[in-house]
């Protein structure tokens, strides 16, 4: 037995699946026609690139002030857990080095 509140579930939930689907075509469609577009951009503006010295210093100043926020969010303190800063800071550094160096 099937109720009314039942099919108007399966409707409404089939309305909703309906609409997702269609949304992630347009914006699949979309997304193919402007690739080319904004492959164009990134050549242009991406091309002479920063630097690997700018941005390990830019990376490193980034870096203390984003662990600095951590860990005083965290509530420990800036000691409280200093092997895991420290395991932290390398890899933030390394990886915000090699975006910044990457990307601009």
């Amino acid at each position: 037995m099937v109720g009314e509140t039942d099919i108007k579930d399966k409707n409404e939930a089939r309305k909703i699946v309906i609409l997702l689907i269609s949304l992630v075509a347009v914006l699949l469609i979309g997304g193919a026609l402007l690739f080319p577009a904004l492959m164009e951009i990134a050549t242009v503006h991406m091309l002479p690139g920063l630097g690997f010295k700018d941005a390990a210093v830019i990376s490193f100043f980034v870096t203390i002030v984003l662990m600095i926020v951590l860990t005083i969010t965290a509530g420990e303190g800036l000691l409280g857990e200093l092997q895991f800063v420290l395991g932290g800071f390398f890899l933030f550094f390394l990886i915000i080095w090699m975006f910044i160096a990457w990307i601009f």
